[in-house]
C-alpha cells in the first residue's frame, strides 16, 4: 500500500531521495529537468540534464546522463502535446526496486519534481487516495 504522496529513490541518477506524486491518472512517469542535451557517448545516444530534487529548492542541482530509451509525444495535464527525451532508470519505494520510463520534462511550475505514472505501478502496489509517505519519509 502506497499514498499519493511518497519519497522515493533514483539509484541511477544518484538521487537518493526525492518526494514524488503517485499519479494514475498519468500513463507515463515523469521528473523534473533542464538543461537537456542529447550527446554522443560511448557510441550511443544519451541524454544529459540537470534537476532538483528537494521541492521549492534550486539547489543542488544533479548532473544526470542516461541513454535516451525514446523520445514520446506526451500529453500534458493541461492537453498541450510535446516531444519529450524518455530514459529508463531504477525507481526505489520502500524495499523494492525495478525499471521505469521518465520523460523529462519541465516541472519547476509544480509542486513535485517527480510524477510517478500508471505504468510505473502496475500490479505493484495498492494506492490510498488519502495517505501520504505511507513508506516512510
Amino acid at each position: 500500500m502506497i499514498g499519493a504522496l511518497e519519497v522515493v529513490g533514483l539509484p541511477g541518477l544518484d538521487v537518493t531521495s526525492i518526494h514524488a506524486k503517485i499519479d494514475t491518472g498519468a500513463k507515463t512517469s515523469a521528473i523534473h529537468a533542464f538543461r537537456i542535451r542529447e550527446v554522443e557517448r560511448e557510441g550511443g545516444a544519451f541524454v544529459e540534464f540537470f534537476l532538483h530534487p528537494q521541492r521549492r529548492r534550486k539547489t543542488p542541482e544533479i548532473l544526470c546522463r542516461a541513454p535516451i530509451a525514446d523520445k514520446r509525444i506526451i500529453r500534458s495535464s493541461n492537453g498541450q502535446e510535446e516531444e519529450r527525451f524518455v530514459i529508463r532508470t531504477d525507481i526505489r519505494m520502500g524495499d523494492d526496486s525495478w525499471p521505469i520510463d521518465l520523460s523529462l520534462a519541465n516541472r519547476d511550475a509544480m509542486g513535485f519534481r517527480l510524477l510517478v505514472g500508471r505504468d510505473a505501478l502496475i500490479d505493484r502496489f495498492l494506492i490510498d487516495p488519502g495517505g501520504a509517505y505511507l513508506l516512510g519519509k
